[in-house]
């Protein structure tokens, strides 16, 4: 199974690979996006990374409020939409 998870308050500057290389230091990643604005194509500072449901838990307790490019992470399992 997979897990989604939620990557807030992420430097404009980061791509998909920059979650992927990160994240895979704490469990095995699926796939991992960036969601940017429709209008200029600029990051709107969040993402979704797909993890392993195992590695999921993990993740969100040792990432979460965890530095990454000088900005804390906010990490947790993302909700669907309704």
């Amino acid at each position: 199974m997979v897990k989604t998870l939620y990557v807030g308050n992420l430097p404009w500057s980061t791509t998909p690979d920059d979650l992927t290389t990160y994240f895979s230091e704490y469990g095995e990643v699926v796939s991992s996006r960036i969601i940017k604005e429709k209008e200029t194509n600029r990051s709107r500072g969040f993402g979704f990374v797909e993890v392993a449901d195992e590695d999921a838990e993990k993740m969100i307790s040792e990432l979460d409020g965890k530095e990454f490019n000088g900005r804390p992470l906010t990490v947790n399992e993302a909700k669907s939409r309704e």
